[in-house]
This record gives C-alpha cells, structure tokens and sequence, in this order.
C-alpha cells in the first residue's frame, strides 16, 4: 500500500467538512423552526444563507486543487446534529429549548472552526496559496457566528431558560 501524504489528509478532510457543510445546510432550516427567540431565528437563517456560500467555497477549493468536489461521511457531524435533534424533541415547549438549540449550533460552530483552521494550516504547508483565503474566509464567518450565539445566549436566551425553572 503506498504512503498516505499530508496531501492525501487534506483532500480526505476537505471531503469531510464538504459533506459536514452540506448535512448542517439541511439541519438550519428545522433549528430555525424550532426556536422560539426572533434573533435566535434570524441568527439560523442567516447561517444558512453564509453555510450556501462555504459550500460554494468548497466547490472553488476542489477545482483549484484539480480534484472533483465530493462528500466523505462524516460520523461526527452526523452525532452532532443527531444531539440537536434530540434536543429539540426533548425540550420542545420548554423555555430551555433555544438555550439548547444554542448549545447544539455551537457544537456545529466549534467543530468547523477546527476543522477549517486545520485545512488552513495544512494549505499553508502544502502551498495551495489560492486555497488559504478561501479557507480563512469561511474560518471567519464561523468564528463570528460562534461569537454571536455566545452573545445571543449571554444576552438574553440564558435568562429567560432559567426565569422559567
């Protein structure tokens, strides 16, 4: 069996986090439905619209890599989204629903962010010079969602969870 490179890995991850993308894309919808603070919906509408755009980002740092944009399942992220789905079922009806649909989107969050930061560092190393501002780009937006939830949740979603008990 040949030696798997550092190349190798980042084009395994990179179809990781496509799938990973594209799983999280289909979930927003429902957490929006599901949550019951205005801003919290607004919050997953606009992820939605920013994770259509990472896609497409994806989409650019497959070509440039000359490799064809494909999805590798990704078990973790499925779990991910399988807590938050357990979650809403668990906790619909109940002030304490959108302090958890926060908790499940930031499980989402950190888990791109390091996945992002890695395929970064990794193009960086590999010399994808025209990847790494794609990959920083999105690293950005996740990093700021990350941020706005902590607030959204700091603010006022935390409050109002334990007012209710």
């Amino acid at each position: 069996m040949a030696e798997k490179t550092l190349d190798d890995l980042f084009y395994d991850t990179l179809k990781d986090i496509y799938y990973a993308e594209r799983q999280v894309l289909k979930a927003l919808p429902k957490m929006a439905r599901a949550a019951t603070d205005p801003k919290l919906k607004a919050a997953f509408e606009k992820h939605k619209e920013e994770t259509q755009g990472q896609i497409e980002r994806l989409q650019e740092v497959f070509e440039l890599i000359g490799k064809r944009a494909q999805g590798k399942t990704c078990e973790a992220i499925q779990g991910i989204i399988a807590e938050g789905e357990e979650i809403m079922e668990d906790y619909k009806g109940t002030a304490a629903l959108d302090a958890g649909l926060i908790s499940s989107a930031q499980a989402v969050e950190h888990y791109e962010i390091t996945r992002y930061g890695t395929l970064k560092a990794w193009a960086e190393k590999l010399g994808h010079t025209k990847v790494v501002p794609l990959l920083d780009a999105t690293l950005t937006e996740e990093s700021t969602t990350d941020e706005s939830l902590t607030e959204l949740a700091s603010a006022s979603v935390n409050a109002a969870a334990q007012k209710a008990a």
